[in-house]
């Protein structure tokens, strides 16, 4: 299995860590507060984690919907955030240009699913010298990630990691395939599980994605027990207000709760 030290988070050595956030920066007071609630729940349960927001939600379903700050003052904020808190930050980037930018800031470069394959992405990743999480898109096999990896290892990028996020199943619908986990770490590769984005209904809601929130604790605890080495879960004050993928965020008062239980199923078999 490969593993990598990521500011202190170790990803893919044993131990358990957990990617939080929210979906997208409201603001810059708001992403700053969360972050700064996320460390204190973290702290007192003892885990280690990534914060996680998007500067800009470049697939957004409709034209009209709020799509972040954007590129420039999001990853400088971003910085700023994990420099306070002592913490890795991640977050998505969808051209290679952006890819260039956000080296300069963030510690571990997203590549979105819908863009898991794009080779001068990839290749732009890796250049930053950064670590890499390729989302799995919802299109691929479990096995298909042995070519991006061998791009990402072509371009000279040895520090990456893979997420599950679901698999298309029909019209507006995902369904997350737990074995997808074990092949993905058979492989060699650390492995990721998108509780948020696995409950997802894409365009489900007609000029917005849908979603079954209530769903992303139940999967997150199958995940842990099926084995992986990390949880991406995303969460906000309140879902029903967030400016984006409100259907699928975790509340965070929900969050210490489901966190401990997490630790606790990892331990067991990690």
């Amino acid at each position: 299995m490969k593993s990598f030290d990521l500011s202190g988070v170790s990803i893919g050595g044993g131990r358990p860590f957990y990617v939080l956030g929210p979906c997208v920066i409201e603001s810059a007071d708001f992403a700053t507060k969360i972050a700064g609630d996320l460390q204190k729940i973290c702290d007192s349960l003892g885990i280690s984690w990534i914060f996680k927001a998007s500067y800009d939600k470049a697939n957004r379903t409709s034209v009209k919907t709020y799509r972040g700050v954007g590129l420039e003052e999001g990853i400088q904020l971003l910085r700023g955030i994990g420099d306070n808190l002592g913490v890795p930050v991640t977050t998505d980037v969808h051209s290679v240009e952006e890819a260039e930018a956000a080296g300069e800031f963030i510690d571990l470069i997203q590549i979105p699913a819908f863009l898991c394959r794009q080779t001068d992405l990839l290749r732009a990743a890796a250049g930053t010298g950064k670590a890499v999480n390729v989302k799995k898109g919802q299109f691929l096999a479990p096995w298909d990630l042995r070519n991006i990896a061998e791009k990402l290892e072509a371009f000279g990028c040895t520090r990456f990691v893979f997420t599950e996020r679901g698999a298309s199943f029909g019209y507006n619908n995902l369904v997350a395939d737990m074995r997808s986990l074990y092949w993905i770490r058979e492989l060699g590769y650390p492995v990721i599980f998108d509780a948020t984005h696995s409950v997802q209904r894409p365009g489900g809601a007609g000029d917005r994605s849908g979603g079954d929130g209530i769903l992303a604790p139940v999967l997150a605890r199958a995940a842990a027990a099926a084995g992986c080495d990390g949880i991406f879960i995303e969460t906000h004050y309140d879902p029903a207000k967030a400016l984006s993928d409100g259907p699928n965020q975790v509340p965070i008062r929900d969050l210490p709760d489901l966190l401990s239980k997490l630790k606790k199923i990892h331990e067991l078999v990690l």
